[in-house]
């Protein structure tokens, strides 16, 4: 047995044979479409937009979604959204994910609440490649602290009027519709409302975050809405509800970074083994010396803990029997096994993991990211313990 991306996956009962043509299927598309380059769009700050196009070419985009607006939905599962998640880690940009995917978050809130006349309108042109969508929550003075965002949007006529600022909003810069949370109501989760806002509306403004840790080929902006006049049926769902649908979208966001983090320690695991099973230090292999064997050993229990937890998760989200502390310690489980194998990976390949062209090097860089996205470590852990009681 060698320590590969493969070999350190479990055998789970979840995943059949159709998942295995699937994962085939997009390994192959980030073989040739993505991992050639990605160097150069790290370098470059930005993912070309043909990519959209060429990932909905293979059902990339549409995996999931209903097939009256072009999706693909049958004998499809949340397994198939995993392996998704886990394939586009192999080229250790985390960013590719982020931009290429970003709709992953920003659609659904359409499909499952906006009015037909919206969904036909956004969500056939998402799926095909040829617009995009993003998520605009978070803001400058909130953070996680989503019930207390500031950003309003006041009813006048048949129109809202929109003020206020989002920050750290992936897919910012290219999106051409925001779904947005608002506040409409009072003080508190009771209050916010999801309204789409077109990009090309006047009054929004945007700017590119490029000082970035890492997710370089990401593009991340601050979004300001200066008075923007948004017609009224644009609403997302029910007014003053859309902090629940926030919720029930954020439990998939979190098993997508959870996958995503997975997948990045397996590829800080393989390439870790390549190195150590050529690399010769005081007169033998790297991979020969027991201390360096005992960091591989306890890499692979982190990433098989880590999986089991995942399906287990996944299937009970698919089943509508989740629970949130579950999904929520989850992600906590799996970004701190990134972490791990992303140092001790480090650690094994020296210098050469200082450099830009080694995976385990970017990988390293965006695992405070992963950590903090879609919810903290300490907020996650924080919401298990008001689920348990306490």
């Amino acid at each position: 047995m060698s320590l590969d991306f493969d070999s350190t996956r479990l055998n789970s009962p979840f995943y059949s044979a159709e998942h295995q043509v699937w994962r085939d299927q997009v390994r192959r598309f980030v073989a040739t479409e993505i991992m050639p380059f990605v160097d150069d769009w790290e370098e470059a700050g930005e993912v070309p937009l043909e990519l959209w196009p060429k990932a909905a070419e293979i059902g990339l985009l549409q995996v999931g979604y209903p097939e009256e607006y072009g999706g693909i939905s049958e004998g499809i599962d949340i397994f198939f959204h995993i392996i998704v998640s886990e394939e586009l880690a192999r080229c250790g940009a985390g960013g590719i994910s982020a931009s290429l995917m970003i709709h992953s978050i920003g659609l659904p809130p359409v499909v499952n609440f906006a009015s037909e006349a919206i969904r036909q309108a956004v969500v056939p042109k998402v799926l095909s490649g040829d617009e995009r969508i993003a998520l605009a929550i978070t803001e400058p003075s909130g953070g996680s602290d989503i019930a207390n965002l500031t950003t309003t949007a006041r009813r006048d006529g048949d129109h809202f009027i929109v003020n206020g600022c989002k920050t750290f909003i992936s897919g910012g810069m290219r999106a051409n519709n925001f779904t947005t949370a608002v506040r409409t109501g009072g003080d508190g989760s009771g209050g916010i409302s999801l309204l789409l806002v077109p990009a090309d509306a006047e009054g929004v403004a945007r700017t590119q975050l490029k000082k970035k840790q890492g997710w370089w080929c990401s593009d991340t902006a601050n979004i300001y809405f200066d008075q923007v006049r948004v017609p009224a049926e644009n609403i997302i769902g029910k007014l003053n509800q859309g902090f629940q649908a926030m919720m029930e979208n954020f439990n998939f966001e979190r098993l997508a970074l959870t996958a995503g983090a997975i997948g990045a320690a397996r590829v800080c695991i393989e390439e870790a083994a390549e190195w150590a099973m050529q690399r010769e230090t005081f007169g033998q292999r790297l991979s020969q010396h027991q201390v360096i064997r005992h960091k591989f050993a306890e890499m692979v229990r982190k990433v098989n803990a880590s999986q089991a937890y995942m399906d287990i998760c996944a299937w009970n989200l698919e089943n509508g029997t989740a629970s949130p502390a579950d999904v929520a310690l989850l992600k906590v489980q799996a970004t701190q096994t990134m972490e791990f194998c992303a140092r001790e990976a480090m650690q094994i390949l020296g210098g050469i993991g200082y450099m830009r062209e080694c995976r385990t090097e970017r990988i390293y860089r965006e695992v405070r990211v992963m950590a903090i996205g879609g919810g903290s470590e300490e907020i996650m852990r924080d919401l298990a313990s008001k689920q348990f009681g306490l």
